[in-house]
């Protein structure tokens, strides 16, 4: 699957700590750990001995060791300890199943084919030190991870799912906006809404200008520029980032990366504000009917679409020339 290829977030890095930690990702159970040196490993979550979850067991002397014969395994997945045959040097063929690891974004990411994409996706603001970063989540969401990145991107909905916050109903018509290819993806940009309240800090409606970039399948990246009198910070900027890992194909879990010029509110007013308006999503998420995003000629439902839909009628596309099929139907 081109999915295995690609890295994708399975938990926040500051939670993987001495003690083996299960995750899921792609229908693959994983286990998380920290070798002596404190890099994160992540390894398919079963004993090759005995197929015990290594999860359940601990770390010991740098090394995981499985709860059930007390095998212990170095960082790169060679078995080097088997209490039962003291004097046995186990061969190379030995061994546990180990994906490649990174730490991006405050988040764990994994691949779990030996090759692939050379690294996470891109977050711009990440490397912009006036913008303070916050993560938000996770959140375990009951649909396809192409269904929450389609409603990330759409705007139409605001009226309706975000009234009072992000729109009303009085002002749900959208201004045309544009779609551009890039190397990793495409970005909507000219995007325009009116919104009650855009932030945190919004002290009135106001309307707010808004890009969109997708640059991996399950990721996109929201910039938002609301009007300057309408925010009580001077040239409020954010960007927020959806990292969404697919646990099984109608079921996901969903992190924000916040990046605002914000250095004063406590992580949690931020937090709430986008605890908000993801979990007045999450019901209407969790009812699509299917759960997987209808892409293909041969999907078992035909969805309608206007130009209102620009984004999402982009983003499918673009999902479909990737050959991205997990979540998809």
């Amino acid at each position: 699957m081109v999915e295995q290829r690609c890295w994708h977030p399975v938990a926040l890095a500051a939670e993987v700590g001495a003690a083996p930690m299960a995750a899921r990702l792609l229908g693959e159970p994983l286990v998380l750990w920290r070798d002596a040196g404190g890099a994160v490993q992540a390894w398919a979550d079963r004993c090759p001995h005995r197929g015990a979850q290594l999860s359940m067991g601990c770390v010991r002397g740098g090394q995981l060791e499985c709860r059930y014969h007390g095998w212990r395994f170095d960082p790169g997945g060679q078995a080097a300890v088997v209490p039962a045959l003291p004097g046995f040097v186990p061969p190379a063929t030995h061994r546990a199943t180990v994906f490649a690891a990174v730490e991006h974004c405050g988040l764990v990411w994994v691949r779990l084919a030996a090759d692939g994409e050379a690294a996470p996706p891109a977050f711009v603001a990440e490397h912009e030190p006036r913008l303070r970063k916050v993560n938000c989540g996770p959140y375990d969401v009951a649909a396809s991870a192409p269904r929450i990145v389609e409603n990330f991107l759409d705007m139409a909905h605001f009226g309706f799912v975000h009234e009072g916050w992000l729109g009303d109903r009085d002002h749900t018509a959208l201004a045309d906006y544009r779609i551009a290819t890039t190397p990793t993806g495409f970005v909507a940009s000219g995007c325009q809404a009116w919104q009650p309240k855009s932030s945190v800090h919004a002290q009135g409606g106001a309307d707010v200008e808004y890009s969109y970039e997708v640059n991996a399948p399950y990721t996109a990246i929201l910039t938002k520029v609301p009007d300057a009198a309408s925010v009580a910070v001077a040239d409020f900027r954010e960007s927020i980032a959806l990292f969404i890992a697919p646990l099984t194909p109608e079921s996901s879990r969903v992190w924000f990366r916040l990046a605002m010029n914000d250095f004063e509110s406590p992580d949690e007013r931020l937090q709430a504000f986008q605890h908000t308006i993801f979990t007045q999503d999450q019901p209407v998420l969790e009812s699509q009917r299917p759960k997987c995003l209808p892409i293909s000629d041969t999907a078992p439902v035909r969805e309608l679409h206007c130009a209102a839909d620009r984004s999402a009628a982009a983003y499918r596309r673009y999902l479909r020339e990737r050959g991205v099929t997990y979540g998809t139907c």
